[in-house]
Formats: C-alpha cells, structure tokens, sequence
C-alpha cells in the first residue's frame, strides 16, 4: 500500500483541471464506500482550488469557497455527495463528534478535508493523502494511496492524464507511480 504519483501544476487552471480529473476517477470510486481525501498544504497552497476541479467533474457549477467558519460545506450532486471540510479552525477534535462526522462517510459521498491534523483522533483513515507544495514553476503534488480504494484513485489519475493533453500539467519522471 502507500504507493504515490508526483506531478506538477503550472497554474491555477491547471490545478482546477487536476482536481476535474481526480474527481471524475473518485465519482466512480465512490458508489462501493465514502472516499477519504486529505489535503495538506500551507495557506494559499491551493487545497480549495483542488476541491473547487473535484466539484466540477461531479456537475457543481456554481461558485466553490472554503467552509473556514462553517467547518464543512455539502453539494449534493447527481454523482456522488460531496463533503468539502476546511478544518483550519478547529478548537478541538472533539468538536467533530458534535458535528456527527462519522455520518458524513457514507458510500456514495467524497470527503475532501483540508487541514486534516486539526482532526487527528477522530477523522477517518484517508483513502487518499494530496500534498500541495508552492515550486517556482507553480505547484508539486504528491497524490498517496493509504487503501485499497485509494490505490484505485491513483492509478486512475495517473492513466488518465497520461492519456490526456491537459496543458500545465507534468507526471513527475522521477517518481514511483
């Protein structure tokens, strides 16, 4: 388990399109079990601009924005449910417990949870890790499998933009995927 895939965005429209194509794989993964993402990344890494590609490919066309202050924000789409946390200012885990959130991992929804470590304890163990880091060429991305599902997820990214010509957007040579 734990197999990775590296690649590096250009910009901001091509961060969109990695999340559309990571949304139309997970879509699909999705109607067996909840799928569990966890976004890491500094402020300004582009963890909402991910989600905003990921909500797209599942048929939201409206304006995406980051539930800082209500914690998580749902779309209910024709493919999957989709749970976008922002858990950046959480107080406490235990706050989760309150919010009934083991009720949001059920088949069929996908759970996007930016600033997972604010959770630790009482999330569920992601599927998928996606760690945004800011390079002089735009951003690198390392997508992590920590599931069977997960590991799904990965190859499916990767087949796809292999198969594609989305410009800005570059499979890291050097990594194991």
């Amino acid at each position: 388990m734990n197999s990775s895939c590296a690649f590096t965005v250009a910009s901001d429209t091509a961060m969109v399109a990695f999340g559309e194509v990571l949304g139309g794989v997970l879509s699909t993964v999705s109607r067996q079990a909840a799928v569990v993402i966890y976004l890491q990344g500094e402020l300004g890494a582009g963890k909402t601009t991910i989600c905003r590609g990921v909500l797209k490919a599942c048929g939201h066309s409206g304006a995406v924005k980051s539930p800082t202050y209500t914690l998580v924000e749902p779309y209910e789409l024709a493919v999957a449910t989709v749970y976008h946390f922002d858990l950046y200012r959480l107080g406490d885990p235990e706050e989760l417990e309150y919010m009934g959130i083991r009720d949001y991992f059920e088949p069929g929804n996908i759970c996007l949870i930016e600033w997972p470590d604010k959770g630790q304890g009482i999330l569920q163990t992601a599927d998928l890790e996606l760690t945004i880091s800011v390079i002089p060429a735009g951003r690198h991305l390392i997508l992590t499998a920590h599931t069977g599902q997960g590991e799904t997820v990965v190859a499916g990214v990767r087949s796809s933009l292999a198969e594609s010509s989305i410009r800005g957007i570059t499979i890291s040579k050097d990594a194991q995927c």
